[in-house]
């Protein structure tokens, strides 16, 4: 199993910013994707997450981005995205995706993770 990041960058504080994750592999059922970050000296953060409940997706974010960031998902394509908005210079981290899922019916879960993608907020 494979989780690529993609969407990082350099931002301006208040700008936007997208960025996606998509898993790839032996995947038989993928049941929470999310998103953390790390910033120099810090600890990693959950930043929010997402798990799909058949007929509505349940989400959770930490309190320093609510009302500001979004994640959503796209089922069929095993792939999770992470909307930012009114970035902030302290949102600047590294932000890995990751997924709880199992490989095949006779797996267990366990979490995969992305290499991480840089975002910078900065003017």
């Amino acid at each position: 199993v494979q989780l690529v990041e993609s969407g990082g960058g350099l931002v301006q504080p208040g700008g936007s910013l997208r960025l996606s994750c998509a898993a790839s592999g032996s995947i038989f059922s993928i049941y929470v994707m999310g998103w953390y970050r790390q910033a120099p000296g810090k600890q990693r953060e959950r930043v929010a997450a997402i798990t799909s409940g058949g007929s509505a997706d349940y989400t959770n974010y930490a309190d320093s981005v609510k009302g500001r960031f979004t994640i959503s998902r796209d089922n069929a394509k095993n792939t999770v995205y992470l909307q930012m908005n009114n970035v902030k210079p302290e949102d600047s981290a590294v932000y890995y995706c990751y997924a709880d899922l199992r490989r095949s019916r006779y797996d267990t879960r366990n979490d995969y993770w992305g290499q991480g993608t840089q975002v910078t907020v900065s003017s």
